[in-house]
């Protein structure tokens, strides 16, 4: 080889290892290419041109990955809970009352909501009263205070619609004897639409 030949290949091949060179030293890691200071819209076609001419092409920065929503867990669906009531119902003597029967997917079962006023405790009865002669009883000591409280029995396996049961609740003085007066009597409504 002449040296005029070998010139002229050491030249080309320092030219391309001085333009190569600052384009992979200052490579980010992103993957975009550094651009120099000052270096516009003119320096970045130089640098894709010569890139290109290399048969190598720029990279390009990478989008993320679109997010893909998961579904929401469903929450457990509980059973909607039923409620048949009767009026609110008040004694001279200042009890109150209120009797519902209510029900929740398979259980059924009655609750006396009341306010004893009467200075004295009282004695309150529940019963619910379901089809085939089936009753259910309670008793419930309703203290000597003028604050609400409730009174229920016991969850029952249903054996019919909420309208098919009925529950009374029944309010007497305390610790009379067989002496004890009835002051308060409240029931729910009946299927057939009767208050007690």
């Amino acid at each position: 080889m002449n040296p005029v030949n070998l010139r002229a290949v050491g030249l080309g091949a320092a030219v391309t290892v001085a333009v190569l060179l600052p384009l992979v030293a200052t490579a980010r890691p992103t993957g975009e290419p550094a651009r120099p200071a000052g270096a516009g819209a003119r320096g970045d076609a130089k640098a894709g041109d010569l890139l290109g001419g290399l048969g190598l092409v720029p990279p390009t920065p990478m989008s993320p990955a679109p997010a893909t929503a998961s579904p929401a867990p469903k929450a457990p669906v509980s059973p909607e809970r039923v409620t048949h009531c009767g009026p609110e119902l008040a004694s001279p003597e200042g009890a109150e009352a209120q009797t519902c029967v209510l029900g929740e997917g398979p259980d059924i079962w009655a609750r006396t909501y009341y306010r004893n006023a009467t200075g004295r405790q009282l004695d309150a009865f529940l019963t619910l009263m379901g089809p085939a002669g089936r009753t259910v009883q309670v008793d419930c000591p309703v203290p000597a205070q003028d604050e609400p409280g409730t009174c229920e029995t016991p969850r029952e396996r249903a054996g019919g619609e909420v309208t098919a049961y009925a529950a009374v609740a029944e309010f007497a003085g305390s610790g009379e004897g067989g002496a004890t007066p009835l002051l308060l009597r409240a029931g729910s409504n009946t299927a057939d639409g009767e208050g007690s």
